[in-house]
């Protein structure tokens, strides 16, 4: 059955998007598909976009059938709007931010621990089912609309942060083939994508908005995470083309951080009144804050804003009690506390480290996202300092205050000096529409559009450089591990549908047995080659990447627990990596594999 539509779906933090359009039509126009989702018990309702939350009900409601949907009877969770307020009155059975738990690799991904520290009675799901339920409620909500057109039939694109490493990208791989998708769909970082919307947006007007060397800043901040990318625009044959330079680390601070400042500052106040907020309240304050704080940052809203806690028992006597905040207040709030003025040389504070730590996400110590930049800009510069950007494409729902851009653009400007554009200075603002909510949808749409018709594609191949660690031979000491060093095994800029043999000499590797494989990767290392060996690293150059515990098989012959190898990579045409481990005395080969695509084009 041949492709009727091409669909662009953003699995986002906080929120996720579907975009479409038909294939058959000579200017295929992208739309937004409502998404059907309960928003109260029993009471279903369409919302451009689906809250990226997921409650796990009670027997009692899966068999009253509260939680139904159109295309489900005696449902046992909740996905979308219900869910998110769910996470002020029962946060033990809500999950959220399942899509950066996909990133942390300090825990199993597939085994159930969300809602994290949920009582034993609640039946916990895994990172990858969470994320599942979400795109599965996309497709059938896609289904129940489109039935002629089947969604495992379709054009699919996928975004993904481009921050995410290797691993983080094959669990949401993973889950998205778990849920319907099409075996064919592929992922495309989720920056490129709200850069393929300005660009389907400004047709060819593009070409006269940037010029040969410029570079531009993908600025993307959610309501859970924060997201930086470069594209440099460069030249061949003639044309104006488009290279991803660099793209940043995942950093856990977005609006939701925000949400949480503004409902420290309101809890201050209510305290001036006397309340003190309970557990339940405190989080139905987050949740008062997020509305206000969208509400006066708008630009359109009023100048000030109620926030309502509802009375609980006797602390609270007289029902609820109510404060207003003003625009500029929680403008100063935001603006100081998450893009405070700085120096290009800053850095972001460092994590306090205590002897006992709780267990669960690594959210930044430092919410500067201006200190981030300036650290981003640094890291990917050159002998000639730190990178330059020339304009700025702002994305997420944060930059909907025009205010922070603003203050972001001064920011940037203070480092580099007044002006903008190619001739220096401070960055300009991309001009044209922008769509803040739905452009990484649209422009994932926009990339399925092209894939069958062609277009402008964004170039820049393997975002990072990945390394297998290989370990020293010596003298063994006890207590402590042998050395380990950084082999090279696929340098940054890689191209899917290349391969190349890794100059090295001969590595054991260990078969017949279970052995342990660490992988590493890269984003700032960008003259590494395969074969180069690395004997000492800092975590902010060269970081840990999931590891394969596995057992490869030994020949019907083979006596020693090793066999001396060498390396070939191969990034296929889908963006598979494949490390094959050739055998140097026999023809015996081994392959390891695990996606590195970083951007969909294939």
């Amino acid at each position: 059955m041949q492709s009727s539509y091409a669909i662009g779906v953003d699995l986002g933090t906080t929120n996720s998007v579907l975009a479409y359009a038909e294939l058959g039509s000579e200017q295929p126009q992208v739309q937004v598909l409502p998404i059907p989702q309960l928003v109260a018990a029993g009471s279903v309702e369409d919302r451009p976009s689906l809250a990226s939350f997921l409650y796990l009900g009670t027997s009692a409601e899966a068999s009253s059938g509260t939680l139904d949907l159109p295309w489900t009877k005696g449902a046992e969770f909740a996905v979308g709007e219900m869910a998110r307020r769910q996470s002020a009155e029962t946060p033990d059975r809500t999950v959220g931010a399942a899509k950066s738990w996909l990133a942390y690799s300090k825990v199993d991904r597939h085994q159930p621990i969300l809602p994290w520290n949920a009582p034993e009675e609640v039946a916990k799901v895994s990172p990858v089912t969470a994320s599942g339920r979400y795109l599965e409620h996309l497709v059938a909500a896609w289904n129940a609309v489109h039935p002629e057109a089947p969604f495992a039939k379709q054009q699919v694109v996928l975004t993904v942060p481009a921050s995410f490493d290797a691993s983080a990208r094959e669990l949401t791989r993973e889950a998205a083939a778990a849920a319907g998708f099409p075996a064919s769909f592929v992922l495309l970082e989720e920056p490129q994508a709200a850069v393929y919307a300005w660009l389907h947006d400004t047709g060819e007007r593009w070409r006269r908005a940037l010029r040969l060397g410029d570079t531009l800043l993908v600025c993307d901040i959610g309501g859970g995470t924060t997201d930086l990318t470069l594209v440099g625009v460069a030249e061949e044959n003639g044309e104006l083309v488009l290279r991803r330079l660099a793209v940043g680390n995942h950093l856990l601070v977005g609006g939701d951080n925000m949400d949480l400042a503004l409902a420290h500052y309101a809890a201050g106040r209510f305290a001036e009144q006397g309340v003190t907020l309970d557990p339940w309240q405190s989080v139905s304050l987050w949740h008062a804050c997020r509305a206000a704080k969208e509400t006066l940052l708008s630009g359109t809203g009023a100048k000030k804003h109620p926030i309502t806690i509802a009375g609980r028992g006797s602390r609270m006597i007289g029902g609820s009690k109510k404060i207003e905040v003003e625009r500029q207040e929680v403008a100063e709030l935001i603006a100081g506390g998450f893009f405070p003025d700085c120096q290009l040389t800053d850095k972001p504070a460092k994590r306090r480290v205590s002897g006992f730590q709780e267990i669960g996400l690594p959210f930044e110590a430092d919410t500067a996202v201006t200190r981030h930049l300036a650290a981003f800009l640094t890291a990917h510069g050159g002998p000639e300092g730190p990178v330059r950007p020339t304009h700025v494409l702002f994305n997420g729902g944060v930059f909907k205050a025009e205010g922070l851009q603003e203050r972001l653009l001064a920011a940037v400007g203070g480092w580099f000096g007044n002006g903008g554009g190619s001739g220096g200075g401070g960055p300009q603002k991309l001009a044209g529409t922008h769509d803040l909510d739905h452009a990484v949808a649209r422009g994932a749409c926009v990339y399925a559009v092209s894939k069958q018709r062609g277009g402008m594609r964004i170039r820049g191949g393997a975002a990072r450089s990945y390394y297998v660690g290989i370990e020293s031979a010596g003298l063994a000491i006890p207590g402590a591990p042998r050395p380990l060093r950084a082999l090279c095994v696929v340098p940054q800029g890689m191209e899917e549908g290349t391969e190349v043999d890794v100059p090295s000499g001969e590595i054991g590797l260990v078969v017949g047995e279970p052995a342990h494989f660490r992988f590493f990767s890269s984003s700032t290392r960008k003259s590494d080659q395969p074969g180069d060996l690395i004997p000492k690293w800092t975590e902010e150059e060269i970081a840990e990447t999931d590891s394969l515990e596995t057992t490869l098989a030994a020949g019907e012959s083979q006596e020693l627990e090793y066999v001396p190898v060498r390396f070939h990579s191969k990034i296929t045409e889908l963006g598979v990596f494949e490390l094959w481990c050739v055998s140097t005395t026999g023809e015996q080969r081994w392959k390891l594999e695990f996606s590195v695509r970083e951007d969909a084009e294939s």
